[in-house]
């Protein structure tokens, strides 16, 4: 080879794809549920009230969440691992984050059928408040699970998306604290 030619650069073998009951696969499973449902409670207040703020935060909500869930399911495609598994919610997490579903609330944070039935009655400000609760209550539910994988996570991807989930929704948190206040309201306890 002549000098003046470089010696192409070795391109890293992918990583092999984590076993089908890891944190990473259960995390990526697990948040994509999480999501969609973030999503949905989004879609209802955007046609329940006209307050701006309250609007623009479910529009983020919706475009960031819909693409993280994008995201975690074509990991698992890429790892040709299943979207659904046998195992429980949270399997892959410590015990103390278990959580036995009722009501359609598959796991912590996740508001129930009722709790959804009750948002898509509300107009309004009762509907701003009730959202702002169940998602506060929602995104608290998402950093915990968020916070697991991104000190479990083997796959840097996995680790670096729970990172980011961590920060943004912590701050969305934040933002809804003050959003209740502004209507006299608080979390849910």
């Amino acid at each position: 080879m002549p000098e003046d030619e470089a010696w192409p650069t070795p391109v890293p073998a992918p990583a092999p794809a984590p076993a089908e009951d890891s944190v990473d696969a259960g995390f990526a499973r697990d948040m994509a549920v999480h999501h969609q449902q973030a999503v949905e409670l989004s879609f209802i207040v955007r046609d329940r009230t006209d307050d701006a703020d309250v609007r623009r935060l479910a529009y983020d909500i919706i475009n960031t969440q819909a693409n993280q869930r994008g995201m975690l399911l074509g990991r698992l495609d890429a790892w040709d691992l299943p979207t659904i598994s046998e195992e429980p919610p949270m399997a892959w997490m410590d015990h103390a984050m278990s959580h036995e579903p009722h009501d359609g609330s598959l796991m912590p944070g996740m508001a129930t059928n009722t709790e959804l039935d009750r948002l898509r009655r509300a107009e309004g400000e009762a509907a701003e408040v009730r959202y702002l609760q169940l998602m506060t209550a929602h995104h608290q539910g998402g950093v915990h699970m968020a916070e697991a994988a991104a000190n479990q996570a083997e796959d840097p991807t996995i680790a670096r998306l729970a990172e980011g989930m961590v920060s943004g929704q912590q701050s969305e948190i934040d933002l809804m604290a003050d959003m209740l206040t502004e209507r006299g309201a608080e979390p849910l306890p």
